[in-house]
């Protein structure tokens, strides 16, 4: 993949709402249809400096916490679901961005052999504390295979796109199923919180994807798009945030206004606020 920021196109100025307040630009390659943040810092780790950080705190003290924690909750059993469905059997599943490792001790308990990469030293101790232990990063792990590789909105955050995905090809059993979540910038919630749609997170977010860029970067490493799902409930506390960052408050009945016409209007563009998209090696 050769994204040239030089030939590509201007699209959107986002502002960092959760820590720096600095400004970033959103790069469109239009062949892709896929975006990039502009500059990417030199060290991203002072961005993830927060307490308030939302995929690595298990708080429920502000109404956007419980919210996350409540639809988390609930979308940690779909995701086993999807699991099951190309896995009845089980196997060894690698969850790449574990955060406090929920994920991870549910699909434990339910009979899989469990690993996982977490950089954040925070969630990995609380991860601890549900027995669940997380590499801080690949290296310890890399000549293992998995029957399953799971990035729960964990792409968008890598810096380099293209080797993160050789790694991940090359981790996967022949057999194996890669699950890939992301937001989707083509939703009606990001089109119409524009600058303000929380689900940019720049510069955390380096990425920004469409269904579109998803099937060409993924089949240029020989991996195949077999399902896309959508992730219904994103789009609440996407929009909750959306309108803190417009408004300067979370504005609910707006917020699950905007979402469920979203929703609504995805039935037929498939266009969700988030999707996960499921992966297998090109026969």
């Amino acid at each position: 993949m050769n994204f040239n920021t030089t030939s590509a196109k201007p699209f959107l100025t986002c502002k960092d709402h959760s820590i720096s307040g600095e400004n970033f630009s959103l790069i469109h390659n239009r062949n892709l249809d896929l975006l990039k943040t502009d500059p990417i810092p030199e060290n991203l780790e002072p961005y993830y400096e927060s307490k308030d950080y939302i995929s690595h705190t298990d708080g429920k003290t502000s109404v956007f916490e419980f919210v996350y924690q409540t639809v988390k909750n609930y979308a940690l059993s779909l995701k086993l679901q999807h699991l099951k469905k190309y896995h009845p059997k089980k196997g060894r599943l690698l969850d790449l961005g574990a955060g406090t490792g929920d994920f991870l001790k549910r699909a434990k308990d339910k009979g899989w052999a469990i690993s996982g990469v977490e950089p954040n030293m925070g969630a990995r101790q609380k991860a601890e504390g549900k027995e669940v232990y997380l590499e801080k990063g690949l290296e310890k792990l890399k000549n293992n295979k998995y029957d399953a590789i799971t990035l729960w909105h964990v792409l968008e955050h890598v810096t380099n796109l293209e080797e993160t995905i050789a790694q991940l090809k090359n981790a996967l059993e022949a057999n194996g199923t890669l699950f890939i979540a992301v937001p989707n910038f083509k939703s009606f919630d990001a089109n119409h919180y524009q600058q303000f749609w929380a689900a940019y997170d720049v510069p955390r977010h380096i990425w920004h994807f469409s269904r579109t860029a998803i099937k060409a970067i993924f089949e240029n490493h020989e991996l195949t798009l077999v399902e896309t799902i959508p992730m219904k409930f994103d789009a609440y506390y996407v929009s909750l945030l959306s309108e803190k960052y417009k408004s300067g408050f979370m504005n609910p009945f707006k917020a699950f206004y905007i979402a469920s016409l979203s929703n609504y209007k995805a039935r037929s563009t498939k266009e969700y606020s988030s999707l996960i998209y499921v992966l297998k090696h090109q026969k």
